[in-house]
């Protein structure tokens, strides 16, 4: 069901709420550009400030939108699992086709505590597929693969995002998963290389700004143009570096501001980029002749 280039996309804010328009213009953009999935509410979704309605909103106006086209993976993930379980379940009433899950972040469970996490979220969802979120460097906890491969024997669960950077370890989860689940890159610089071990896909926060290019790295890596996918690898490496110039999502939105397609706004915490690294990115867009 999920494959290719999958967008985490923004959330655009004006006056404080959510832009419901610059929304629905954003994921029409990304259909139209060949993108294989919409994620919303996820890290790049600035999920974390959304409230409950607010997030519940977003998922049905995306499913709305997309109208079945692509698919639409979720984020309900939460620090608390009662929490992860009425996001997931909100999500799959409102029609989307899988959930996004990142591991718990701040509370640093015992990889056991990983296990029961999503296994009560799996009870509670049965058959509704879910999507792993291993990123280490926001939740301060790992999954580790081999937990990764006792969750794949669940049968609600169907994918990963790995954002650890590690090679070794995405080659031990898919040597230990097989084809149980679809691995998925979450860092950008990584997502040819996850291809060549075997991933499915990447959930990608360049795709947000370049969405034709890296559905076309996918569909060139399908097609086992090899050469070609790596070619827009390295094409791709720079605008891959400025969105982290600070912390995602600051970068990516503000590319979609310069670039005309949503208001400059944030929620706090998260602030406006220093002008020093705006100058930066802005000279990125202009080399990909995006603003």
């Amino acid at each position: 069901m999920f494959e290719g280039s999958m967008i985490p996309i923004i959330t655009p804010f004006k006056d404080g709420k959510v832009d419901e328009k610059a929304l629905s213009d954003l994921i029409e953009w990304h259909i139209a550009e060949g993108s294989h999935a919409i994620v919303p509410c996820g890290t790049t979704g600035e999920s974390a400030t959304l409230s409950f309605e607010e997030h519940a909103r977003v998922v049905k106006l995306t499913v709305d939108v997309v109208n079945k086209r692509v698919p639409v993976m979720a984020g309900t993930g939460a620090n608390s699992t009662d929490e992860a379980i009425h996001l997931t379940m909100e999500a799959r009433k409102s029609g989307a086709d899988g959930s996004l899950l990142v591991a718990p972040y701040y509370n640093k469970p015992t990889q056991e505590g990983l296990y029961l996490h999503y296994k009560a979220i799996a009870d509670a969802v049965k058959g509704f597929p879910l999507v792993l979120y291993n990123v280490p460097g926001r939740a301060a906890v790992d999954i580790n693969p081999a937990t990764v491969a006792r969750l794949a024997e669940l049968d609600s669960v169907v994918g990963i995002k790995e954002a650890t950077g590690s090679m070794k370890q995405v080659s031990e989860v898919i040597r230990l998963c097989g084809d149980k689940i679809s691995v998925f890159s979450g860092d950008d610089f990584t997502t040819y290389t996850i291809y060549a071990l075997g991933g499915k896909g990447s959930i990608s926060v360049t795709a947000n700004v370049l969405p034709s290019r890296s559905a076309a790295m996918w569909e060139a890596w399908k097609a086992g143009d090899l050469e070609k996918a790596r070619s827009i690898h390295y094409e791709l490496d720079p605008l891959n570096a400025s969105m982290f110039l600070e912390t995602n999502p600051i970068p990516v939105k503000t590319a979609l501001a310069l670039m005309g397609k949503v208001q400059e706004e944030f929620r706090l915490p998260l602030c406006k980029m220093a002008e020093a690294n705006r100058k930066k990115l802005r000279k990125v867009l202009g080399d990909y002749k995006l603003v």
